[in-house]
């Protein structure tokens, strides 16, 4: 049996728990009674307000609400690391983009790509991936001299690291 057999799947109803930054938060639906559909962080809740409860509208209500929020908080989490380092002059173009295996990726050409799922993970994780991807701008591979720059960005990055991976299997359970 593949270990992931033993995943429940996800039902998108009450009382089933989400990630956000890190921390787990339970799912309230609400019926929509009037006015437009929200998806909002309250009470310790992520609640959703809509007159449609399949699972698939849910869900697509929730992933549209993280990508949102991933939009507001990296754009800041980003600014903030390019001005703590140095050699980085100005803040990278950078997009939101769903990748299967990768927390973030940095292109050829110095665009930076991170998953909106890192939005689940705590906000050291997703500085991590950050300054990881920004060194990449520095040196586009993972030598000795890629880690030299990593190390003296994020001194404490393994253990960093190690914490994500360790958290990966769950944020990303569906």
């Amino acid at each position: 049996k593949n270990r992931n057999d033993w995943i429940l799947k996800r039902e998108y109803v009450s009382g089933e728990s989400h990630f956000y930054l890190g921390k787990r938060y339970l799912l309230k639906l609400y019926d929509l009674e009037q006015g437009i559909e929200k998806v909002a962080l309250r009470n310790n809740q992520l609640e959703i307000v809509t007159g449609n409860r399949n699972a698939n509208h849910i869900k697509n209500l929730l992933e549209a609400w993280y990508f949102h929020r991933s939009t507001i908080i990296f754009e800041k989490r980003l600014q903030e690391k390019t001005d703590s380092i140095l050699w980085i002059k100005e803040k990278p173009k950078w997009k939101i983009r769903l990748m299967k295996k990768q927390w973030g990726s940095c292109s050829p050409k110095g665009i930076i790509s991170l998953n909106p799922n890192l939005i689940k993970a705590p906000r050291e994780c997703i500085d991590y991936v950050i300054v990881h991807e920004l060194c990449h701008l520095k040196e586009h591979n993972h030598s000795a001299k890629f880690y030299q720059f990593l190390s003296r960005a994020l001194p404490n990055w393994e253990e960093i690291k190690a914490r994500l991976d360790q958290m990966a299997e769950s944020i990303l359970n569906y």
